[in-house]
């Protein structure tokens, strides 16, 4: 099998598992494919001189989770409009939930899966997102 288009998980753990008829996916974050650190793969995310956090765009984290899932799900069996339900991690609610609505609608306009969004206090790298999703297979 080709090497996986998605980023590497961050710890001990698949991205995916099969059970049956059905694809569990771990927690997927924003973070490219590319090699380097985990903080120079996250979209936008900036630091200033002192190599300290300042900003990043949440919109664009929310499109790169998005295509890291879609990525995941075409490499092993599935495809977007096969998800059943998707668990989305916000690290601020308040700040972030109507840009990952927004965005949401438009990757989820003709499949809407079952959807519970939490928001909890910190993702293991600086990410402000991350999704567990279930989908099913052919």
């Amino acid at each position: 099998m080709s090497e996986s288009k998605a980023p590497k998980p961050m710890g001990l753990y698949p991205y995916v598992r099969k059970a049956g008829n059905l694809l569990f996916l771990s927690g997927v974050g924003p973070r490219a494919s590319q090699s380097g650190s985990e903080e120079a793969n996250i979209p936008s995310l900036k630091y200033d001189k002192n190599g300290n956090y300042m900003e990043f765009d949440f919109e664009a984290q929310c499109r790169s989770v998005f295509d890291n899932v879609r990525v995941i799900l075409e490499e092993n069996g599935s495809n977007w409009e096969q998800l059943v339900d998707v668990t989305v991690f916000l690290t601020d609610m308040k700040r972030d939930f109507k840009t990952y609505n927004r965005v949401y609608a438009e990757y989820f306009s003709a499949n809407q899966p079952c959807r519970t969004t939490v928001e909890v206090n910190a993702l293991p790298s600086p990410i402000a997102i991350e999704l567990k999703c279930i989908a099913a297979i052919d």
